[in-house]
């Protein structure tokens, strides 16, 4: 290696840190991700309430983290840093506050800053102490200066969040089946908040397009665009197929040409699901099954339900292309077709799903309260101990949310460069236990994102992966932009 490689080397190494990535992510949850969080519940409406009043509810306002600080046994506070958590066995975490206020009947009652937990801080993030620090501070505060961070400590034990890579979200991948009663399948997972919704799309004997997602399973897919309110036979032929006329589309056409307005549409599916009650009924439990499962990432309001309409139809013509072979098929392990969850994402899924449950837990002690006749202040409910011990709880044993076991890891010391691998590991949800050669194969596409070389022999070959050593994850892209660029591409918008 000439001297010029190993200077180029020595100088991307004195800027860039290897878990550079997982920092990012990690600063992204808190300063971005948090805030989301707590828009998406934002207001809580308890069920019961005192009998003097029409209206009551608790909202959600605004959410930050402080640097990391301990309360010693007499109440008093100050700033603590790693070395400190690490030989005391206790967490280096920083206090979450969230502001709260109060609505009686639309007016503002009591409004105030409460403790709702606290967060385990990642080494060297932008809300940790040593942040920032140059060398020599670093070896002052007991720090190995060259150690990289992006750890967290829990219970005085360093622990790594190993990251996961996955099928992306909200992609439309399409696979030739081997048996079944469809040819070809498309498969989407819809991603909006906790949500994640499976939908499928086959194309049976009988020449007819289904499509299934939550309890709606393989309903004509012309029917829930005519659901969605598009109901032109001629706008739906040319939405899916352009200029030309296709007579599979036809045949589907064919098929529901009686049915003539939404209603009917809504009716028709309702029945097929068995919803049994009156009419109205019927069609408003199916508007709102459409709202909140079908293909929620595009939205869960009324006014999106056309450009759910516009989507299916885009799918359909993708299904269409690629079963008469225009298009090849999708292939799964291509790294276009994944996404890897880093510290930020993990943490964040943790967060969600145990708000709902802080949330739980303060309404039920708010009812128990007004039960008894008296009426609560808020402070009283909101119990901040619920969240920060479900949260440490996951981080030490390292079950996550969602039944996945062995997120977070005891970090291995065993030598530097163990450490290292430890802190750039990457892993597949899939089973070790069964066969799936093509996951565990190399794929070219892995070339600068994935080492070639560490993957542990045995049962865990190729799905247990490291990242190569200067790969570097980019967040996701800025909307606007991406919009702004295709659109002086030539896309048009729906109106």
């Amino acid at each position: 290696m000439d001297e010029s490689s190993k200077l180029l080397i020595q100088r991307y190494f004195n800027e860039f840190s290897l878990v550079d990535s997982d920092i990012e992510s990690f600063n992204n949850f808190l300063e971005q991700e948090l805030q989301n969080i707590i828009e998406e519940n934002r207001i809580i409406e308890p069920t019961i309430i005192p009998h003097n009043i029409d209206e009551f509810k608790i909202r959600f306002d605004k959410i930050w983290v402080t640097k990391p600080e301990i309360t010693e046994a007499d109440g008093s506070k100050r700033p603590i840093y790693p070395i400190e958590a690490r030989l005391r066995k206790i967490s280096y975490s920083a206090p979450c506050y969230i502001e709260v206020s109060a609505h009686i009947n639309g007016m503002q009652r009591e409004s105030f800053v409460t403790q709702i937990g606290s967060l385990p801080i990642m080494l060297k993030s932008k809300f940790c102490h040593l942040n920032g620090l140059s060398r020599e501070e670093l070896i002052e505060k007991g720090e190995d200066p060259d150690d990289p961070g992006g750890y967290f400590i829990v219970n005085g034990t360093e622990r790594v969040l190993i990251k996961i890579e996955d099928l992306a979200a909200n992609k439309f991948l399409i696979q030739k089946n081997k048996t079944g009663p469809s040819e070809y399948e498309g498969k989407l997972f819809s991603e909006y908040g906790s949500f994640k919704i499976p939908h499928l799309i086959e194309k049976l004997k009988d020449g007819i397009f289904y499509i299934s997602f939550t309890r709606v399973k393989r309903i004509p897919v012309i029917v829930i665009i005519k659901a969605l309110g598009f109901m032109k036979d001629e706008e739906i032929m040319r939405s899916i197929s352009g200029d030309e006329q296709n007579d599979e589309v036809y045949i589907n056409l064919l098929d529901f040409v009686n049915i003539k307005t939404e209603e009917e549409a809504l009716d028709y599916i309702a029945k097929k699901i068995g919803i049994t009650q009156a009419k109205d009924i019927r069609i408003e439990r199916m508007k709102e099954l459409l709202d909140k499962y079908l293909l929620p990432h595009l939205g869960i309001d009324k006014g999106d339900r056309i450009f759910k309409a516009h989507n299916i139809c885009k799918l359909i013509k993708r299904f269409i292309a690629v079963s008469n072979g225009k298009i090849p098929l999708d292939d799964k392990d291509h790294y276009m077709n994944k996404r890897v969850k880093m510290s930020g994402d993990l943490l964040a899924d943790l967060f969600r799903v145990n708000l709902k449950v802080l949330v739980g837990d303060m309404l039920y002690n708010f009812q128990r309260i007004v039960k008894r006749g008296k009426f609560p202040s808020i402070k009283v409910v909101i119990r901040d101990k619920l969240l920060t011990m479900r949260i440490y709880s996951s981080m030490a044993t390292g079950n996550w949310v969602g039944g996945r076991k062995g997120i977070s890891q005891r970090i291995q010391r065993l030598n530097f460069l163990d450490t290292m691998s430890h802190l750039q590991r990457v892993i597949s949800p899939l089973s070790s236990t069964q066969e799936n050669f093509e996951a565990r194969e190399l794929h070219p596409t892995h070339l600068g994102r994935l080492c070639p070389i560490e993957t542990p022999e045995g049962t865990n070959i190729g799905l247990r992966k490291n990242m190569a050593l200067m790969a570097q994850i980019s967040h996701e892209a800025d909307e606007e932009e991406v919009i702004k660029t295709l659109k002086n591409l030539g896309l048009k918008t729906i109106r």
